[in-house]
Formats: C-alpha cells, sequence, structure tokens
C-alpha cells in the first residue's frame, strides 16, 4: 500500500462479526434497559436532592464518571467486535491545579464527544438488541410451529409471541417461514448495527482533524508552560544563589581577610594575638567551606545520581533542622530530570517549613502513581499561612514542577497545616 492511501474499511457483514453482533445485541436487549436505569436513577437523584445541602453533587460526579465508563465499554465493545481503531477512552482533565483546574476538568468531561456519542451508541444497540429478542423468540417459536403436527391436539396451534393462531395443515410452512424472515430481520438488524456503530462511534474526517489540531495546540501550549516554568526557575533558582552568596558566604570570607589582614599588622609586635587571629579565620574559613558545600548541593546533589531519590531523601532528612519523618516507597527510578525536580520541591518546603512554619515535625510522603508518575507530599505541623510570592521558595517550588511537565498544589490555611504535592511524569 503506497503512502497516503487510506486504508479499507474493516467489514461488518463477515459471518463472524454478524453474529457477534446478534450475541452482544441479545445481551443489550436485556443488560441496555438496566444501564439507563442506573443513569436515569443518578440523574433524578442529583437534580432532586440538589437544593438539599448539595447532596445531589454527588450524585451527579457520580453521574459522570458513570457516563465515562458506559461509553468507555461500549468503545472498547464496538472496537473489539468490527476493529474500527478508535482511540482509546481517556478522562479529560484542564491540566490546572487547585478548585478552578478540578471545575474545568468536570467541564471538559462533561461536552466530550467521545463519551455522548458512546451514550448514543449505546441506545440505539439496546433498542436493537431489543428488537433482536423479540425476534429471536419469534424465530424460536416458528421452528417450534413448524413441528406442531407431531405434538398438536387441536385443530389450530398459536405463533408464540403474534397472538395468531393457525390450522394445523399450515403450521409447517408458515413455521419455516417465520423462523426464515425472523432470521434474515436478525442478520439485517445486525448489519444495520455495524452501519450505525461506524457512523457514531468512528469520528468524522474534520472531527479528526479538529481533534489533532486541538492536541497539537495542547501540546504547544504544555510546551510553552514548561518553557515558561524552566525560565521563571532559572531565574528564581539563580536569585537564591545571589542571595545565599551575598548574605552568607561573602561577609564571612570578607571577615577572614579582614582577620588576615590584621593577623598580619600583629605578627611582628604581638604574635600571641595574631595566632589567635589566624585560628579565627581557620575556623571561619571552615565554616565558609561549608557553606559553600551547602550551596553547591543545593545546585547539584551526587547522592541523587548514584543512589536514587529514596537516599537523598534520607539524606536530606538528616539534615534537617525540623525532625523530619520519611515515608519513601520508591521501587524503581525515573529520569534525572524528574528526580531532581521532586527532589529540590521536597528540599525548599523542608527550609521553609524550618524558617516560617514553627512547626515541631514534616512529614515526607514519595509514591509511584499511576506506573509512571512521582507523587511526593511534604506537611508540616506548624502554624500554616504560607502565601505563594513571586520569587520565593514556593514560586521555585511550582516553577521547578511546571518545567518537569508536572503539578504542583500548596495548602496552607492558618492554623496550619501546611501540605506541598507535586506530581511529575517520570520520563519527563
Amino acid at each position: 500500500m503506497t503512502s497516503g492511501t487510506p486504508a479499507p474499511a474493516p467489514s461488518i457483514a463477515s459471518p463472524p462479526r454478524v453474529a457477534g453482533a446478534v450475541a452482544q445485541l441479545a445481551a443489550l436487549g436485556i443488560l441496555g434497559p438496566a444501564v439507563f436505569t442506573v443513569l436515569f436513577t443518578l440523574l433524578g437523584l442529583g437534580l432532586g436532592l440538589l437544593p438539599v445541602l448539595l447532596i445531589g453533587v454527588v450524585f451527579l460526579l457520580a453521574l459522570l464518571y458513570a457516563l465515562f465508563a458506559v461509553a468507555w465499554v461500549e468503545a472498547a465493545r464496538v472496537d473489539g467486535l468490527y476493529d474500527f481503531g478508535l482511540p482509546p477512552r481517556r478522562l479529560r482533565t484542564s491540566g490546572r491545579p487547585g478548585f478552578g483546574g478540578f471545575m474545568r476538568t468536570l467541564w471538559l468531561q462533561t461536552i466530550d464527544p467521545a463519551t455522548w456519542r458512546g451514550i448514543a451508541n449505546l441506545a440505539v444497540s439496546t433498542i436493537l438488541g431489543w428488537i433482536v429478542v423479540l425476534l429471536l423468540g419469534v424465530m424460536s417459536s416458528g421452528i417450534v410451529l413448524a413441528f406442531a403436527p407431531l405434538y398438536a391436539r387441536s385443530e389450530t396451534v398459536p405463533l408464540a409471541r403474534t397472538g395468531l393462531e393457525f390450522p394445523v395443515a399450515w403450521t409447517v410452512p408458515v413455521g419455516i417461514l417465520a423462523a426464515i424472515v425472523s432470521i434474515a430481520a436478525i442478520i439485517g438488524l445486525a448489519l444495520l448495527h455495524g452501519v450505525l456503530c461506524r457512523a457514531i462511534m468512528v469520528p468524522s474526517r474534520e472531527a479528526q482533524l479538529a481533534e489533532e489540531a486541538r492536541t497539537s495546540a495542547e501540546a504547544a501550549r504544555a510546551s510553552s508552560v514548561r518553557h515558561a516554568g524552566a525560565v521563571h526557575a532559572a531565574d528564581v533558582e539563580r536569585t537564591r544563589i545571589e542571595r545565599d552568596l551575598h548574605d552568607g558566604v561573602q561577609p564571612r570570607l570578607v571577615s577572614v581577610g579582614m582577620t588576615l589582614g590584621l593577623a598580619q599588622q600583629k605578627i611582628d609586635s604581638d604574635p600571641d594575638a595574631a595566632k589567635e587571629l589566624i585560628s579565627e579565620a581557620h575556623t571561619s574559613t571552615k565554616a565558609a567551606i561549608t557553606e559553600l558545600r551547602q550551596l553547591a548541593r543545593g545546585i547539584h546533589t551526587s547522592v541523587l545520581d548514584d543512589r536514587g531519590l529514596d537516599a537523598a531523601l534520607s539524606a536530606l532528612a538528616a539534615r534537617s533542622v525540623v525532625p523530619v519523618h520519611l515515608d519513601v516507597r520508591l521501587d524503581g527510578r525515573c529520569s534525572r530530570e524528574t528526580e531532581a525536580a521532586a527532589y529540590f520541591a521536597i528540599a525548599e518546603a523542608l527550609t521553609n517549613a524550618a524558617k516560617h512554619s514553627r512547626g515541631t515535625e514534616v512529614r515526607v510522603v514519595a509514591r509511584f502513581r499511576d506506573g509512571n508518575t512521582l507523587w511526593a507530599r511534604v506537611e508540616d505541623n506548624g502554624i500554616g499561612g504560607a502565601r505563594v510570592m513571586p520569587g520565593g521558595g514556593l514560586d521555585g517550588i511550582v516553577h521547578r514542577v511546571i518545567a518537569a511537565g508536572g503539578e504542583a498544589r500548596i495548602d496552607s490555611p492558618l492554623g496550619g497545616p501546611t501540605t506541598v504535592e507535586v506530581s511529575i511524569p517520570c520520563a519527563s
């Protein structure tokens, strides 16, 4: 097949697919009404109880996710039967943190065309299935009627499900005709089912192009957000390094230089005082080296590369001023960018807890979620009230996580506790 030539549409008239369609329609004729009864019950309860302390919201949320589940099963059923190549159904998400992001996620899921196509297809298939169930009954009755001369004890024999009665002499041709017509109608409905499934479930070329354009736009927007986050995170990190150098190491080195200068002046006139000054300078130099090591550790952590996030967090907790309870259960490694983003987010959260929270304990939890997402939460028992300020530590956490393609959520009500939660894709 040459490039650009569309693949032939899968046949819906092959005997195995027709037989499968008949079996599935018969099952839907029985199960479909029960499914829609549950959906309408959730809708009724949700709307009816909405004014009562918003209890109805719970039922409406259940309805929304039930609709997605039903549409997902319907898409899997249709694609498994006809091999249309339908894309996998996924819950839509706004990609935004917080309550606003959650509400937008619900709205996007509510208007998701794929979900409503699945529900519409199930409704049509249920109606067809109900007819198939009736025709199967007529077919079986026709077969029974064809053998009526062997068991009939009266002059007329009824054809079940129709209310019609026929003389015994007519039962054989009528029974055979009823069975043949029923079988033909069942096959016709199975073929109609395939045609309608293709029309409803398979997006048009225009819709596919629109979806591809939307996906490309979302990818471009996400890339732009990640780029902006990376730039901002780098700017925050540079500001932090400058501040630490200016407020910590630089004054200490200036003090060392001044102390050595005084020692040089006294080395001839007062050797004992000069020795004391040199000893003081030596102590300050060691303290400056320690500060530089800590600063370098904030830029790059070798233990993170060598032994992974679990060991790096253990070392981080050991150095923390506030006692840290670690609950890290990671049975693998992520990309270096992902682990570094998680490590520095946790490190900055611990630093903020030590400086501002007035807490006596911090709990750090880290897990793999959904097989490909690194999730971590840092929670202190402090006074709360932390806010994301431009250029501050929490701001750096948010943008560093965004730069790695993840999401960050910071919750710090007055009175505490302060919680920093990050989710970062492993393959970022």
